[in-house]
């Protein structure tokens, strides 16, 4: 029998678990020090005890930066097994995270797939399930319907839920009053705030939010605190309804922590480059170091089909800033449901932010794989260079697309025997250096 709830609860006991354990080890720390971390809420190990696949992962500012991949079916997109090879080229890419925000169809089969068969991190959305599971209009739905469908989540093994708990009926005028460009561009915050608006009753994830965390707790379940009014285009960053809601969040998670859950809050979004790293440390201040998981953001509005790049560029600063967990952006972003190629073009670009901010911050052994592809460089070893790619199989198929000629074959074709590397390796061996 386990002597604790969570693994905050756990950690303000001084049990070390096993997935306390395993993270210590791949973060180079001792346990101890990480159990401060999840007891002060400032890491969570996102571990339902029903996931039992689980290869456990911490989510917190001061450790490595990790990704989520967002996929799922949708009425137009509606084929399961295409989603389990986005999971598994996911996972294999090095993603610690899946969600699944299906939105049509016979969800539970493919999350308790999911919980059964994936090692990553699984978070859902339960708001978008609720409609689905019960094959009813959003009006017809109770709060109890709702929090019924956290409970199935939660015994289903998914390890977060991104609950909108931070909206409430005065957002409702709020919005209306602020007239936002983009208004609520949050798909489960949208539906919250159209229940509301439809059933004239209070947001219920934030009226039960005291049972929703029994439930959370009895089954290890982190909650993710989603920012309903995230802003959805650059007009909209930092204004009044994003901090307000935030404000709010910082209180919902004092509620969690009293209860041994843990938290993780949400953040934007569109946000201006300047305005990225001052979007951090608000949310560091006002929820008192709960790791912080950010949709990108993305630094410009004009480049569709290119999105993943805007939202690696934010990314990086945003994680060098404090931002603990990147929720991976694809080219499909604004456009459609993203295909496996889009998933992996997503997965890399946030991965190349996420480890661009590790080694900014410092992250112990972060560098380590840098040094050693500049030493592989450095010697043209290039199958030690595709070992160190984040992608070795696209690095290896460029080259040999545009092979070198023979007599300059430890180059590439780009110098050839101009290669400055190849010229200095020959001059500082006191060898002749032919270039023609």
């Amino acid at each position: 029998m386990r002597e604790y709830t969570t693994q905050m609860d756990a950690a303000r006991k001084g049990i070390v678990t096993p997935e306390i354990k395993v993270v210590a080890e791949k973060e180079h720390m001792t346990s101890e020090a990480l159990m401060k971390l999840v007891a002060e809420g400032k890491v969570a190990i996102c571990a339902n005890k029903n996931h039992t696949c689980l290869n456990p992962e911490g989510v917190g500012s001061m450790l490595r930066t990790k990704i989520n991949v967002n996929l799922g079916v949708s009425r137009d997109c509606k084929d399961y097994d295409i989603e389990m090879q986005k999971v598994m080229s996911a996972v294999n890419m090095g993603a610690e995270a899946i969600m699944d925000l299906s939105s049509h169809g016979d969800t539970q089969p493919f999350r308790r797939k999911l919980t059964s068969e994936c090692p990553a991190m699984i978070g859902t959305v339960p708001v978008y399930d609720s409609v689905i599971h019960y094959q009813r209009d959003l009006a017809t739905l109770t709060a109890r319907d709702f929090v019924d469908v956290i409970r199935m989540h939660a015994e289903d093994g998914v390890d977060f839920v991104t609950l909108h708990c931070g909206i409430t009926r005065k957002t409702i005028e709020q919005i209306k009053k602020h007239k936002r460009k983009m208004n609520i561009v949050s798909r489960g915050g949208s539906l919250v705030f159209a229940w509301m608006s439809m059933t004239g009753e209070e947001n219920p994830f934030y009226e039960y939010y005291d049972e929703i965390l029994d439930i959370c707790e009895e089954y290890d379940v982190t909650i993710s605190l989603g920012d309903a009014c995230r802003p959805g285009c650059l007009a909209d960053a930092s204004d009044v309804c994003q901090i307000e809601e935030l404000v709010r969040l910082g209180e919902l998670t004092k509620r969690a922590w009293a209860h041994n859950v843990q938290v993780m809050v949400e953040g934007p979004g569109h946000v201006p480059l300047d305005q990225v790293a001052a979007n951090m440390k608000i949310q560091q201040s006002i929820c008192m170091g709960a790791p912080f998981y950010v949709l990108g953001p993305i630094v410009t509005d004009i480049a569709p089909g290119y999105d993943h790049i805007t939202s690696a560029i934010g990314g990086a600063v945003a994680a060098m800033s404090g931002a603990a967990f990147l929720c991976y952006v694809t080219p499909a972003e604004h456009l459609a449901l993203p295909n496996v190629d889009d998933v992996k073009q997503g997965i890399i670009a946030s991965k190349i932010a996420a480890h661009a901010a590790d080694i900014a911050k410092g992250v112990p052994g972060a560098r380590d794989i840098d040094d050693k592809m500049a030493e592989a460089r450095q010697k043209l070893d290039w199958e030690a260079q595709y070992a160190c790619a984040l992608d070795p199989e696209h690095a290896k198929a460029i080259r040999d697309s545009r092979s070198p000629e023979e007599d300059h074959s430890d180059t590439c074709s780009m110098c050839g025997k101009f290669c400055a590397v190849r010229s200095m390796n020959k001059a500082l061996a006191g060898e002749y250096i032919d270039i023609l």
